[in-house]
């Protein structure tokens, strides 16, 4: 499905000693696991062998912690709020500044853009041994048209699970986006209702996803965050939580899809 390139460009990769609980991205688990509850986490705090951290920083920006000490933050801008951490992986789209840097941090190994020429789109590939990073491109707004695959969903395979980060989605995903995308255990969401897509079309990429967790970024005050969550509480639960990050695995993904509400702060 991917090129050789993306392949050949992972070759140069550190030892990681951490190996991959596989995941079930596409081909859908037969049984699924005991459920029991999301956990309260800390920065930083150690991890059980299945589970990750998701850190709501600002905006599009989430940190994602895995328990062989990888790091990855997505729709990376440079910002402060990431204090004095040096991820392992930035993933970043263009749309807006608020969403990339065209100056990342040096030491950073692994800098994934959302996009390629114009037009064209690009595709990643990367395989850390404990995580699986890989993007689906989809189109955006641009200088009154439309750029074709101007943007990337990127998905996180890790600890068993499925984590999709939207990006700036400007487009409802195709059958075959759709397919390539797979079954999302967890997916973080622009839920703005204008800057991304409108809010009817973004509700009905969710429930069509299905996500056991929905995490919304990307709003602007309360009453847009307050819209979307009216829009799903039909068919998802509701749960706000007073912090900007949450430990989530295969065994405590909830019985009912469910959107979380985190509250974005600097890691500390």
């Amino acid at each position: 499905m991917f090129r050789i390139a993306a392949l050949l460009s992972c070759l140069a990769l550190p030892v990681v000693a951490q190996e991959r609980i596989p995941s079930h991205c596409i081909a859908l688990a037969e049984n699924a696991p005991a459920v029991e509850v999301l956990y309260k986490a800390g920065f930083g705090d150690a991890l059980a062998e299945d589970a990750v951290r998701l850190s709501y920083v600002a905006h599009a920006t989430f940190v994602l912690e895995t328990a062989g000490g990888l790091t990855v933050a997505t729709d990376y801008t440079g910002s402060f709020a990431l204090g004095n951490l040096v991820p392992d992986v930035v993933t970043m789209n263009h749309a807006h500044e608020t969403h990339w840097t065209s100056e990342p941090d040096a030491r950073i190994p692994h800098v994934l853009e959302g996009w390629g020429p114009f037009g064209a789109g690009v595709e990643h590939y990367l395989d850390l041994g404990e995580m699986l990073v890989r993007n689906v491109s989809t189109d955006i707004r641009s200088f009154g048209g439309v750029e074709e695959k101007g943007n990337s969903i990127f998905v996180f395979e890790v600890a068993g699970l499925c984590i999709g980060h939207l990006g700036h989605l400007h487009q409802e995903p195709s059958p075959e986006q759709y397919a390539m995308l797979g079954r999302l255990d967890v997916v973080m969401a622009p839920v703005d209702g204008g800057y991304t897509l409108d809010l009817a079309t973004m509700i009905r990429v969710l429930k069509r996803l299905r996500a056991s967790i929905v995490i919304p970024m990307h709003w602007f005050g309360d009453g847009t965050l307050q819209a979307f969550l009216d829009g799903m509480e039909e068919e998802f639960a509701v749960e706000r939580r007073g912090e900007n990050s949450l430990e989530v695995s295969l065994r405590t993904l909830p019985s009912r899809p469910t959107v979380v509400v985190l509250r974005p702060g600097r890691l500390q």
